[in-house]
């Protein structure tokens, strides 16, 4: 009987777990389910640009009735965007929309995009976890080909909402400087995930050794663009030297970040070699030189 009662209860377990899975995302049981997933939308959308984004997001406008919706403005655009991009490139209408799924924990961020052509999935995750945002799906989505950078308004706007807890303005900043920096660098490089990966890897140099002077953190940078055989200009590593002088300033957690942005650091530990590393190896060879020079002075000795 007991056998049979704990069979039940896999059983049900599995069902209860299987219709959890929405639009290719599970969400965690709960009395709030509902209130799980939370959609901000650009102001401007109207007409087909919003079935197309609906769509995208995997929504139909009955399922949005049961969702959390924000709208993001172009003034919201510039408020944020406004310091790093000019006005012409942020444009006059809100149109970038996301749809964030809270996930389970250990999830990290998840990101896909649709039709965003300037900011990739892990340019999103780097930035969002730098952010603080954890264990999130999130669908980026344009109406038709569009940079996207405003998307991080309303990631951010909707993991608040989500969490009930407001994000820092210097957080926030830091972020949004973080991926204008990697958008720029991607450009100049034009190498996009090249871009994200040096952006991950000097993060964390910068943060592991908690680096903050001008001169230290362009020292990483440059170590690092050269491990990684890219070639910077000086506009690149100023660039990079101001976003990375803002996230020495606030205190992040590493592991947390390693955590969230999981794909992208277990990719850079398969890619790269570490300053200590690098100084090991160094170190190897010079005492193997050395007991070479001792043996051979003990010889005539």
């Amino acid at each position: 009987m007991r056998n049979i009662k704990q069979r039940i209860a896999v059983i049900l377990l599995a069902f209860l777990m299987a219709a959890t899975i929405t639009g290719g995302y599970i969400i965690p049981v709960s009395a709030d389910a509902e209130e799980q997933t939370i959609v901000t939308l650009g102001a401007d959308l109207e007409g087909e640009d919003r079935s197309t984004v609906l769509r995208l997001l995997s929504l139909s406008e009955e399922e949005l009735s049961d969702c959390k919706v924000l709208t993001i403005t172009n003034q919201d655009e510039h408020d944020y965007l406004g310091e790093y991009l000019t006005a012409d490139v942020i444009g006059k209408r809100a149109l970038s929309s996301i749809r964030l799924d809270k996930a389970s924990e250990g999830n990290g961020i998840q990101v896909s995009t649709q039709n965003i052509n300037y900011c990739t999935e892990s340019m999103y995750i780097n930035a969002l976890a730098t952010a603080g945002i954890e264990d999130a799906n999130v669908i980026v989505a344009g109406p038709f080909e569009i940079s996207g950078t405003a998307a991080l308004v309303g990631t951010m706007k909707a993991y608040e909402e989500l969490t009930g807890e407001p994000i820092s303005e210097e957080v926030k900043d830091a972020a949004t400087e973080e991926l204008v920096t990697t958008g720029k660098l991607s450009e100049s490089i034009d190498d996009a995930e090249a871009a994200s990966e040096l952006i991950g890897y000097i993060k964390n140099e910068v943060i592991a050794k908690g680096v903050s002077s001008d001169a230290d953190i362009e020292e990483i940078v440059e170590q690092a663009a050269d491990e990684m055989n890219i070639n910077l200009s000086k506009e690149d590593i100023d660039n990079i030297v101001s976003s990375m002088k803002k996230i020495s300033e606030l205190d992040l957690d590493l592991d947390r970040i390693k955590e969230q942005a999981k794909g992208l650091y277990d990719k850079l530990d398969s890619l790269n070699i570490s300053a200590d590393e690098v100084q090991g190896i160094f170190d190897k060879i010079l005492d193997f030189f050395k007991n070479i020079y001792d043996k051979i002075i003990n010889l005539f000795s």
